[in-house]
This record gives structure tokens, sequence and C-alpha cells, in this order.
């Protein structure tokens, strides 16, 4: 077992009450979508955050990656974004949760379904196929899964457009027809361009296309240099620079009686590389015992055991990673709501027999199965604040 002054105060495994759940319902990535259809008169939609006001077109811009903490961090290389958070010149800009967990698929199924991964479906970065067994990509959609039976419901998207506003999605063309953008972001029109400043100009002629209009747009590379180089690095702080030049840029292009808000999919921490912080699943015998699949991500983990071990493995998980992780048999993550209010049946088993959630700056990799995530600086999945909380900001015309 690891141990560092850090675990001290931890001298038990960690209580699975004691993870913050996301606010489901109330101020989460899932919330914003319905709240923004709801002004615009979109049937069955609910504005689950109160305090935003409606408007008559509505643009959200999602930069991949971008938490809170970290925005909070940088305001020199984010002058724009950093603006908006200050009362005195009139910003209302406000962290709200991601949900878990904290991984682009699942987040950005919440954000175009209006629903928490019980109900969607995508509950982490990989997950069990219980109709084969096999473990599913939900970010590259491999193996091939029909998209429609794995999340059956409809966009916000498609429901604005049947209510008679328009919809649009604007972001790269190799996004254009991959499975997780049909069963998460499709609806209305869908817009591929390739650079930055070519998706904000469309963005705002698409807001100003109708009386009433939805649109999305989205930049990826906050997230892949997060990824590759950390979050404090030269690289991420010069697409941070980007972005919120981009930011601005429609912001400036607002036609009347629009809104703009800014969010992100997670947060992000960079976790050293040494074996205290990277424990190697794939070379700890006591770990691997008793487990048929593991699954997630390397702070976020889905733990799949072999028929009649799930005890076993709870067991021998909370005492040999209880200090730095949350850790809960499925029933329990369930109950506690990591996944929302509610799990549906068809996603009951999707979820791991053990959930693993790390608390600080670990991770538990599989340097053999995932070579390429196990080798990332910066890493996202759990519910601590600096992966859970993403900006909402908010510019009006």
């Amino acid at each position: 077992m690891v141990q560092s002054a850090v675990w001290d105060a931890y001298p038990e495994p960690l209580p699975v009450a004691s993870a913050p759940v996301p606010e489901y319902g109330t101020g989460s990535l899932a919330d914003l979508l319905p709240t923004l259809a709801a002004g615009l008169g979109v049937p069955g939609m609910t504005a689950g955050i109160g305090e935003l006001t409606a408007a008559d077109r509505n643009c959200v811009f999602l930069i991949d990656g971008l938490g809170w903490e970290q925005l909070r961090a940088h305001p020199e290389e984010a002058p724009f974004m950093t603006s908006l958070l200050a009362a005195s010149r009139g910003g209302t800009g406000r962290p709200i949760t991601a949900g878990y967990p904290a991984t682009t698929a699942t987040s950005l199924a919440s954000v175009g379904t209006g629903l928490p991964p019980g109900m969607h479906g995508l509950p982490g970065y990989t997950v069990r196929n219980p109709d084969t067994g096999d473990l599913m990509n939900q970010l590259r959609w491999q193996p091939w899964t029909p998209p429609g039976a794995w999340q059956p419901y409809p966009t916000v998207f498609e429901l604005a457009h049947r209510a008679g506003v328009h919809a649009a999605q604007v972001s790269s063309p190799t996004f254009a027809n991959t499975p997780l953008t049909k069963i998460a972001l499709s609806g209305g029109a869908f817009h591929g361009r390739l650079s930055g400043e070519e998706r904000v100009d469309l963005a705002a002629e698409q807001l100003a296309a109708a009386d009433r209009s939805l649109v999305y747009t989205y930049y990826a590379e906050v997230d892949g240099a997060g990824h590759r180089f950390g979050v404090d690095s030269d690289t991420w702080r010069g697409q941070l620079m980007y972005v919120d030049r981009l930011v601005q840029r429609l912001a400036e292009q607002l036609p009347p009686r629009s809104a703009l808000y800014v969010t992100a999919d997670h947060g992000m921490i960079d976790v050293p590389f040494d074996e205290q912080h990277r424990i190697d699943f794939d070379e700890d015998w006591e770990l691997s015992a008793g487990v048929a699949a593991l699954g997630g991500e390397g702070r976020a983990r889905h733990v799949y055991a072999v028929p009649g071990a799930a005890n076993d493995v709870l067991t021998c998980w909370r005492e040999v990673l209880g200090e730095q992780f949350w850790v809960a048999s499925r029933g329990e993550a369930i109950e506690s709501g990591w996944f929302g209010p509610e799990v549906e049946e068809r996603v009951y088993h999707r979820i791991g027999d053990v959930v693993a959630a790390a608390r600080d700056d670990v991770l538990l990799i599989a340097s053999e199965r995932e070579p390429r995530e196990s080798a990332m600086v910066g890493n996202h999945g759990s519910m601590t604040p600096a992966e859970q909380l993403v900006p909402l900001l908010e510019v009006r015309s």
C-alpha cells in the first residue's frame, strides 16, 4: 500500500459517502441545454439551472479539458474569460459540475441529451457491454456497437429542432459522422470547419439564422495539450491563450438577443511519474486477483469481477487503495448518486462490480493494457474539484 503524509489523516478507507457527488438536477452539465431549451419554449424541458435568464438565441461553446480551477489559476493567459468572472464588471461566471466520471464521452452525452450518466448510459471511458462481455471504448466507439441501442434517447438539439428552433453544431469535420456525435450531439444541422476562427464565425452566423436558435461549438486542443504536456506547460498555456481569443471573437459577433455560454467537459490534474503516484494494475497481483476486466481510466475505474468474486475484489481494493480512492460497490455508487438520481436497468451492468474514484493526485494505470493512456501527464475522471468543476461563463447581447 502506498503511504505518505498526505494520507495520515485517513487511517481507514475513505467512506463512500464522503465523495462530493455532482450536482445533478441543479448545477451539472446535464442541466445546461434543458435550461436553455426551456427558455426557448421546447416542450418537456426543465430549467434546472434557475439563475440563467432566457434568451432567444443561445450558443454553448465547450472547451474540452478546461476546468474551473485551471481557468482561475491562469488569468494572464485568459484575460477575456477571466473578465467574465468579475462581479464588478458584470460577470456572472460560476462553476458547475461535470458529472461522474468527469470524462469526455460521458460529459458530451450529458450535455447533448440533458441526462445524467445513469440514464444516457455512457458511464465511463471504457465500460463492459453486458451483452457481449467486451470492454467498449465509448469515445472511440470500439468495438462497434449499434449507437441507437446503446443510447436511445433523443438529444436536446433534436427536441429543439422538432419544436421549430434552429439547432446547429459547429465542430471539426472529423466528428461529423462519429457514433458519439450521433447519439449525443445530433439534431438540426452539423457544420464541419477546420479552424477555430472558422467555427466561431460560423457559430455566430448560425445564431443569427433564426429568431430562436440553439447552437453548439467545440474546441479540443486544450485537453490534448494537457494530456501530452501537463496542465501548466507552455503548450497548454498557449492553447488557453488561443481559445480565450476565440471566445472573445465569438462574443463580439453575437447577434441581438443572444446568450453565449462557455463551459467544458471536465478539468484535469497532472500526476507525477513515480510509483507512489502511479500504481500499475498490470504489475500488482493483489489488485488483479479475481478481476475479469478493468474498465474506466486511471482516476475513475470500473472493475469487473469474475463470477462470485465481487465481494473479495471490493474488500481487497479497499484494503489496498482505500486511503487514496473512494472505493464503492456498484450498489453503493448507485445509491450514493455518483451516476445520477437514477440508473436504468440497461445501464446497471455497464457499471463495474467495484467503482474506484481517485481522491488525490494518484493514478491507477495499466501499463501493458493501456500504454498510451498510462503515459499521459494530465489526467481526469474523478470527483475532485480540479476535475469535476467546469466553468459556466455567460455573455449576452
